[in-house]
């Protein structure tokens, strides 16, 4: 094997053998829109929508606040809103339900001065100590979680236990039956009932997902490592209150997962053990082109050594896993990293009664490897000594009926001794995470991650949909003076702008005034930007949010005053229409009416009565006294402003009518 010196990271490169492409983009998704563009060397690249995505992107782009330089995939992780964010007085009153993960709480073997069980305990205690009328907890255990609590009575005695605080099971039955509020007992922390076999959990059903949350003001999601999945308890839910935020330990695990993959420490080496390329190649393809090295310690190494052109058995070969692996083997040549596989193993046959060592080309047809070889593990060794970060993901091992491997021993005290050193070393999946527990001084000292499944996922690309139903937090920092010619101008906000059209009749018609418009669908978003740099305009501008919890941090910075919140036709559903209203939350009218100057407009309209009426029920209800109808009919006739919206226009050209108001807001 010759080695070469790679002089940028000092870290020794392999000579194996080389595959080429045709195909510039080895990294496929993950190669940067930037880093395409920057390629093309013509005059032809500049056309005019070029221009255009560059005057977009200098005026009105937004700068990231956690953006890094080096563009990893932690940069497309969402902001959210969390628990701590939650001022004490805020909760005081409230029902509030908590899905917590009960791997981290309800563990048989438990580690209490793990910092996930202190957030897990923390997020129950903070809403108890900030005096929410009643806390429901939530989730799913079986006996493989602890064998000694199957009952929701043990339980509940257990988690009275750890948090000082009395627990009361509810004993109600699932199937769209859970007791009302007002019936429960005194007590303010109640555990319902298991959900492990309820289907309606795992199929995300919209009916059990809101008899689950009936009477609940805030839902907090404390599992973060079920993110990976669509249930009701942590993605349906979020549809029925008017908060749904990250708790501590939820916090916690997303901070791991940040700083297991940002990339700024190098040299950084990824260790993969475990097999399946197939379903995991996505997330290969992205350690390749993010490490400065990846070491196969797995299964997966048969599939990589396969494409490289070694031998291997027939049982050894995933079917499918050729082109991933070939494609990994491209990404790596391109960036001249080394690719490292074990060069000798201990084989077992039928007729063996004792471990052989056998070199990697020499493993015959009926041999299984069960661990790696010394020299496999003196190179490896090499490899790992001069890195300064290490991800560690799948189990050292390649047969699940063999016992740990002593392969496995010496990289656990490897990676004591490099985290000694300042190495930042992070540990992915529950049997990696076992053999390093072993070891105390190593599990105080890095990142261990137990719940590989939501990593994979992650490092596939995949949107979390636990993660992705949490109110997303505003994260930008905003030039007001880069988006509109004058900031100090009066200010109109469009809640759901949809294409524009009225935020582009009123920026013509009333040149003193600026005009932003919050709209979650980001294409249309993009579309009016679009729109707005060709007509001129520089009173407008666009932003995609969920304007329900970003509302507040987006306007509370800008310069002048906000004079008019327009709210027309939320929501449109054309298969539930009464659905429509739900995007007028608490939170929302609440940011509207602090913020609001005195004496300023609320504009809201829809063609559905029940709707309209809803929105105004809302800000009545919410809006502490501050709201007055502006009008002594029920609804306006004509639109007062004499600029349609894009669904009004539709709705008035089919001739049924619309339902408008205007709320003002007082001066007292």
């Amino acid at each position: 094997m010759t080695r070469i010196l790679d002089t940028h990271h000092c870290l020794p490169t392999y000579s194996f053998m080389l595959f080429t492409s045709n195909s510039p983009d080895f990294s496929g998704n993950y190669v940067q829109f930037k880093k395409k563009r920057a390629a093309q060397s013509s005059l032809q690249a500049y056309s005019s929508e070029m221009r255009l995505d560059h005057h977009i992107t200098n005026r009105y782009s937004l700068s990231h606040k956690d953006k890094g330089e080096d563009g990893n995939v932690t940069d497309t992780l969402p902001h959210v809103r969390y628990l701590r964010e939650f001022q004490k007085d805020e909760l005081f009153g409230k029902v509030v339900m908590v899905r917590f993960d009960s791997n981290v709480l309800l563990g048989e073997k438990q580690d209490q001065q793990a910092r996930l069980f202190i957030n897990a305990v923390l997020t129950i205690k903070y809403l108890h100590e900030a005096g929410a009328a009643k806390v429901m907890l939530i989730s799913s255990w079986s006996r493989k979680t602890n064998s000694k609590l199957h009952s929701e009575d043990s339980v509940s005695a257990y988690l009275s236990s750890i948090l000082k605080l009395r627990v009361v099971a509810v004993k109600s039955v699932f199937g769209y039956k859970q007791p009302k509020m007002e019936n429960l007992p005194t007590q303010r922390i109640f555990l319902l009932e298991n959900l492990f076999q309820v289907k309606e959990d795992v199929a995300n059903c919209s009916e059990f997902s809101e008899q689950l949350c009936t009477g609940v003001d805030i839902f907090i999601n404390d599992a973060f490592f079920e993110s990976h999945k669509v249930l009701a308890s942590t993605v349906g839910v979020t549809s029925f209150c008017y908060a749904s935020v990250a708790g501590f330990q939820f916090e916690e695990s997303l901070v791991q997962l940040k700083n297991a993959f940002e990339t700024k420490r190098n040299p950084y080496i990824a260790m993969v053990g475990g097999g399946n390329l197939v379903e995991k190649a996505a997330a290969v393809r992205y350690l390749v082109s993010s490490a400065d090295g990846l070491v196969f310690v797995g299964n997966m190494a048969f599939q990589i050594m396969h494409a490289f052109g070694f031998p291997v058995p027939r049982n050894l070969v995933e079917a499918g896993a050729f082109a991933d692996a070939v494609r990994i083997i491209q990404i790596a040549n391109s960036r001249n990293i080394p690719i490292l596989f074990p060069k000798d193993f201990w084989c077992l046959n039928d007729h063996l009664k004792k471990p052989e060592l056998v070199a990697v080309h020499g493993i015959l047809e009926g041999w299984s490897p069960i661990a790696l070889g010394p020299n496999s593990l003196e190179e490896i060794t090499t490899l790992l000594s001069k890195s300064k970060k290490i991800v560690w993901i799948g189990p050292v091992k390649f047969d699940s009926s063999v016992q740990d491997s002593n392969g496995t021993s010496i990289l656990v005290k490897l990676l004591r001794k490099l985290s000694q050193r300042n190495c930042d070393v992070t540990v992915v999946g529950n049997m990696a995470c076992k053999a390093v527990m072993r070891e105390s001084s190593l599990s105080t000292s890095c990142n261990i991650i137990e719940n590989a499944s939501v990593i994979w996922e992650f490092l596939k690309g995949r949107k979390l949909p636990g993660l992705m139903a949490l109110d997303k937090g505003y994260p930008y920092n905003i030039d007001w003076h880069a988006v509109y010619a004058d900031p100090t101008r009066p200010l109109l906000v469009d809640i759901g702008s949809g294409n524009g059209l009225f935020l582009f009749g009123m920026a013509r018609k009333r040149k003193d005034m600026n005009f932003l418009g919050l709209e979650m669908n980001g294409k249309l978003v993009k579309r009016c930007l679009e729109s707005l740099y060709q007509s001129g305009l520089e009173n407008g501008y666009f932003i995609e949010t969920n304007a329900t919890s970003t509302f507040r941090s987006i306007v509370t910075g800008y310069p002048g005053e906000l004079v008019l919140a327009s709210i027309q036709c939320p929501n449109p559903d054309f298969n539930k229409p009464e659905h429509r209203w739900k995007m007028v939350q608490r939170s929302l009218v609440e940011a509207i009416r602090d913020l609001l100057s005195s004496n300023g407009k609320v504009f809201l309209q829809s063609d559905i009565e029940a709707v309209a009426l809803r929105m105004k029920q809302q800000f009545l209800k919410y809006g502490n006294g501050k709201f007055t109808v502006d009008h002594q009919e029920e609804w306006l006739r004509e639109n007062p402003f004499g600029v349609q919206s894009d669904w009004e226009h539709h709705v008035l050209h089919r001739g049924v009518p619309m339902y408008r108001l205007i709320l003002s807001k007082s001066v007292r």
